[in-house]
């Protein structure tokens, strides 16, 4: 199970959906139940975001018995027009550490990028 983060109150500087997209982009078999705790929701919210996300083309999924794996699309396009030819690849940059990183400077909750077909 994914370590939950402390308590927050107030408003943040991610979306929902980013926080959700990068759970996936760190574990692409990650469970929905693990992504809800991860980022503090219910787990119908995260089903709603996965829905709104495979509908826009950001991500899609297979299903392999019990288990879905996400692919994301990298070089799709940020909605917002302030954000205007950046992709969820730079977004993901961001928010998820890469492996390398993580060697030199651990954090306290793991992070895999296998799937995300990412550029680096």
């Amino acid at each position: 199970m994914v370590e939950v983060p402390g308590s927050h109150s107030g408003w943040t500087f991610v979306t929902n959906h980013a926080r959700v997209l990068a759970v996936i982009a760190d574990n692409p078999n990650v469970r929905i139940r693990d992504i809800a705790a991860h980022c503090r929701l219910t787990e119908r919210a995260v089903q709603r975001i996965i829905s709104d996300l495979e509908q826009d083309g950001y991500l899609s999924h297979t299903r392999d018995g019990r288990t879905n794996t996400y692919r994301i699309q990298p070089d799709k396009v940020l909605r917002h027009p302030a954000e205007a030819g950046l992709t969820v690849a730079s977004l993901l940059s961001l928010l998820v550490q890469d492996e390398t990183d993580r060697v030199q400077h651990p954090r306290s909750r793991p992070s895999r990028l296998a799937g995300t077909g990412r550029a680096r």
